[in-house]
């Protein structure tokens, strides 16, 4: 395949802040940032599907999508630790699994994969991600629920059945929240991760709940120290998929129950 073209690079400031931003990208240019960015046409495999699948099958993103999406590795990679630590809860009456910004709705997909019979629930914001992630799930038949509002309308909405462990996969947009030097602080997410973790304790109730925070390689320690006494227990994950420095990673913590007790 032959992606060379004139232009500007297909890279994160191209299709995150650039004219690409809010551009559905056909295969070559979604080829082009795999390429260009990462060495591999292939980077932006999402659903469990490779880009020419993906796109033959008539899904489509956006140009930011393609950058802020949980590609398949990384994505299953959050799906099984958050499985393994879930499989840890004494007997609950089901298991609700909800995805606050939803985006492209991969990192839902992964985790409803590895958890067995879980209902999955997303919320999306942008009118035009929505729309394009409820006409790829729908493509794909896949018995995933996305609504588009924010995540405070989405939350309030919520019922939880006695008994069920809710399940939250919590990665907001990042804004000025990643420093060079300090890692990525989690007080400086659009909102909070603070602000997020308290709505979802105050909706569970007495119901066990499991959060799963994306974080960056480097985290500000002050503003995890700050998080973590929220939790019963708490545990980090960095996924080596990038270059050093490149890599995303989870705070997993459970409220309600210690895993291996």
């Amino acid at each position: 395949m032959n992606t060379a073209s004139k232009g500007p690079a297909y890279d994160r400031q191209l299709l995150l802040d650039g004219a690409k931003r809010n551009t559905v990208l056909d295969l070559t240019e979604v080829q082009r940032y795999g390429i260009e960015s990462w060495g591999d046409p292939d980077y932006v495999c999402i659903y469990g599907l490779r880009p020419a699948d993906w796109y033959g099958r008539g899904i489509r993103i956006l140009g930011r999508t393609a950058v802020e999406c949980t590609r398949d590795e990384l994505a299953d990679k959050i799906g099984r630790d958050i499985a393994t630590v879930a499989r840890s809860i004494p007997p609950t009456s089901g298991t609700l699994v909800i995805d606050p910004f939803t985006g492209s709705g991969n990192t839902l997909y992964w985790m409803l994969r590895h958890l067995s019979g879980a209902h999955g629930l997303g919320f999306e914001q942008d009118p035009i991600v929505f729309e394009l992630t409820s006409r790829n799930l729908a493509i794909l038949k896949l018995s995933i629920e996305v609504s588009n509002r924010d995540y405070r309308a989405g939350l309030s909405n919520l019922t939880i059945a006695p008994n069920q462990l809710l399940v939250a996969f919590i990665a907001p947009p990042w804004g000025d929240a990643l420093n060079k030097s300090t890692g990525r602080d989690l007080r400086r997410t659009t909102p909070p991760i603070s602000e997020i973790v308290e709505s979802l304790i105050g909706i569970a109730g007495k119901n066990r709940l499991l959060c799963a925070i994306q974080v960056y390689e480097t985290v500000d320690r002050a503003s995890l120290a700050e998080l973590t006494p929220r939790f019963s227990w708490a545990t980090q994950r960095i996924y080596g998929l990038n270059e050093p420095g490149q890599n995303h990673g989870l705070v997993i913590g459970t409220r309600g129950w210690v895993p291996g007790r």
